[in-house]
């Protein structure tokens, strides 16, 4: 080890520390840190924090510790998603402040961070990985959650936030594996491996692998996934290193999209002064047809990284990235006919049904560079970045809608029974039928200066170019747009002392009319201006040992020029949104035996400018006003431990127009862990302890999903 640079390491000992601490054939990351490896790619400054504190995040493309960070930022370790056995992003959010999980339409990662809801932003590496699709956490090393607009950093949206994962990274100087395998009391299961191999002195491999298949509590849910990343890295000489890894995901699984809305008879809708909740009593019912209902994804994604040290104080990286994806969606699933549809006229005791196929094809290729100088003029220190982003994003999307046989009609009404017994039907007809293509420029720049002890600033600005071309083939239209927008950045830090941060900030992100995934554009959007949101934040980090971290922010995001969906029937009106709240996140360890992960978030989300009712704004969508979440982990011995968690959210309005409420839930998690020795772990979580009925996430008024009542996964891992 004593042959290698503090640099030479960056690749092969950052971004998998945690799991080297956690990995009973590995070193800790104390013994890490003792050889101080910094790690510029996946922002991570890597020290005796461990457990469930990150000490850094990708929220500046810098190493800035988290505590100088003027932004709030919330880090799921790789131990943490071990000790939960998270899964999905929705797993994640569900024990992070200020943040919700919407259903997806049973096919995708949806969020809805700070009132603002996103199917695209979402980051691997810190480079972009918008497809609709659910992406699993086998080879991650930490999830980072950054809330607020991020497009100086991020690009395009990130209003409310983004999600960053971080991959694990090969390491030079140890060879070691992971397995493991799981199961559910519903019989879904997985197996997992991690394998890291030296093939020199400067030099390692490392491979992740997944094969799982899914179960759940509703009827007819199945499928299965499999996932593998091989990963190279390299140190070519003291100063060039690269990385280069591959990555194939093959996913299959049943799409469900919930439960309708309760039924009511006619004259008697729901509205906003009288919501209606979720229908209740058919908690495993599959509104759908089963085998139709189904979505699958082939993706190919290519990234290749290198970075260069002019000299200590300035260096260069570049990460190139290249991603085939292949995505089909099929779904019969239930609508509210009685607002949108006077041609249907459904009982109290019917369901009304629809359904499509949506096909998309997708190549991604995107380049990033950044050049880091640190430095001083004078008595200022700098970190001084400059970074340019260019990509092209081509895609095919096609839409047929369902026709069923005995309606002659996209929509049918039919008994409730249990099970649906939907009718014939076919897709006979294209409703939609597009090819895009994107072409986008980024150019930024920021610099981090400390004035003195106390006082740092941060001020940059991102340029970008987004050129959308769209060949509307349905419809016989070539449509384009071309918009060109300044992101800024500033905070402001003060540090009493070296583990205190008081920050204020402010920053601003915008959205191009195409929404989120681009694939379409209307003749009115293409001439309207992109979204914009800006964020204000100020707030105070506490490191109150060096593994225990307190967070608090007050915040205020404004969105405008939004397009707001008013109801069923597609009515909108440009509009905006405002959210104010606060949020606190405790991280770490209270003791030497006790980790803990707590969070409150308090979201006042109202629509602006939009119609309002009886007198009263709307409140916006999928935004719980009060989330709190608590997960802790007590080592009885070095041997024996225990978990608990508790999450909680208030009611919230599944849609826009506030006809439908969620109510509110409180779900408990349970946990034991038993080393049976320094390679074999036995491990059993148990999901909603006190079998609570419960309404994780929607994705609108009639597509609610249901939770899972109380079950239990065993693991095993075996260290070697």
């Amino acid at each position: 080890m004593n042959h290698l640079s503090h640099r030479s390491l960056r690749f092969f000992a950052s971004a998998s520390l945690v799991a080297i601490a956690t990995s009973p054939a590995q070193a800790s990351a104390q013994e890490l840190w003792e050889e101080g490896f910094v790690d510029d790619q996946e922002i991570i400054v890597t020290g005796e924090k461990e457990g469930y504190v990150a000490i850094s995040s990708a929220g500046l493309k810098t190493a800035t510790p988290l505590v100088d960070t003027p932004q709030t930022v919330s880090v799921v370790t790789r131990e943490q998603l071990d000790d939960q056995a998270l899964q999905d992003i929705g797993d994640i959010l569900r024990y992070t402040p200020g943040a919700s999980i919407g259903q997806g339409e049973g096919n995708r990662d949806q969020i809805t961070i700070r009132g603002q809801n996103t199917t695209a932003d979402f980051f691997v590496d810190g480079i972009r990985d918008d497809v609709q699709y659910f992406r699993p956490l086998y080879n991650i090393e930490r999830v980072e959650i950054h809330k607020g607009p991020n497009a100086m950093i991020f690009g395009r949206g990130g209003g409310g936030g983004i999600i960053n994962r971080v991959t694990k990274s090969p390491i030079a100087d140890r060879q070691f594996g992971e397995a493991t395998a799981s199961v559910d009391s519903f019989g879904a299961f997985y197996l997992s491996g991690d394998l890291n191999l030296p093939v020199a002195d400067s030099a390692a491999f490392r491979l992740n692998g997944l094969y799982e298949e899914f179960n759940n509590h509703r009827n007819f849910y199945d499928g299965r996934r499999i996932a593998v990343n091989p990963t190279f890295g390299a140190e070519l000489d003291d100063n060039n290193r690269i990385l280069l890894s591959y990555e194939y995901v093959d996913d299959d699984r049943a799409v469900d999209r919930g439960n309708p809305a309760e039924l009511r008879a006619a004259g008697d809708a729901c509205s906003f002064a009288d919501p209606c909740g979720p229908l209740t009593g058919y908690r495993d019912t599959l509104f759908g047809q089963p085998g139709t209902n189904r979505t699958t994804l082939q993706a190919h994604i290519v990234k290749l990284r290198v970075e260069h040290d002019f000299s200590d104080e300035l260096s260069f990286s570049s990460t190139t990235q290249y991603g085939d994806y292949d995505k089909l969606y099929r779904n019969v699933y239930p609508v509210d006919a009685r607002s949108n549809d006077i041609r249907l006229t459904p009982a109290v005791d019917s369901v009304t049904l629809d359904g499509y196929v949506d096909t998309t094809d997708r190549e991604n290729f995107i380049t990033q560079g950044n050049l880091l100088w640190t430095g001083e003029t004078g008595a200022l220190g700098h970190s001084l970045l400059l970074g340019y982003e260019i990509g092209q994003q081509q895609s095919a999307n096609a839409r047929r809608d369902i026709l069923f046989a005995a309606s002659n009609d996209d929509q049918i009404v039919i008994p409730l029974t249990d099970p649906i017994a939907v009718p014939a039907f076919t897709f006979p007809a294209f409703s939609r039928s597009t090819v895009s293509d994107l072409k986008f420029l980024s150019l930024y720049v920021q610099d981090q200066i400390s004035i003195g002890d106390h006082f740092d600033i941060i001020g940059g600005v991102r340029f970008d170019r987004f050129d959308l071309d769209v060949n509307d083939i349905q419809n016989g239209l070539l449509l384009s747009r071309t918009d060109e927008k300044f992101s800024p950045r500033f905070g402001a830090i003060y540090k009493p002392q070296e583990n205190v941060s008081f920050y204020a900030s402010y920053a601003k992100s915008f959205l191009p009319r195409s929404g989120d995934q681009f694939l379409t554009l209307s003749p009115s959007d293409a001439n309207l201006a992109p979204e914009t949101f800006e964020n204000y934040e100020i707030g105070v980090k506490y490191d109150l040992t060096s593994g225990l971290s307190l967070t608090a922010a007050l915040f205020r995001l404004d969105r405008d020029d939004q397009s707001i969906l008013l109801d069923n029937q597609g009515n909108s009106t440009l509009s905006g949104s405002r959210t104010e709240g606060v949020e606190f996140q405790l991280v770490g360890k209270l003791t030497d035996q006790l980790q803990i992960n707590a969070g409150y978030s308090y979201l006042d989300g109202q629509q602006r400018n939009a119609a309002s009712v009886g007198g009263q704004d709307l409140r916006l969508f999928q935004v719980p006003e009060h989330m709190i979440s608590l997960w802790t982990k007590y080592d009885f011995t070095d041997q024996f431990a225990a978990g608990v968690g508790v999450t909680h959210q208030s009611s919230q309005f599944a849609t826009n127009d506030n006809t439908v409420r969620i109510p509110a839930f409180t779900r408990v998690d349970a946990a034991l862990y038993y080393d049976v020795s320094e390679q074999i772990q036995l491990q059993l979580n148990v999901e909603n302890l006190f079998d609570e009925t419960y309404y994780p996430s929607v994705h609108n008024n009639d597509n609610i999903s249901t939770g899972e009542p109380l079950n239990a996964r065993f693991t095993v891992k075996f260290g070697f």
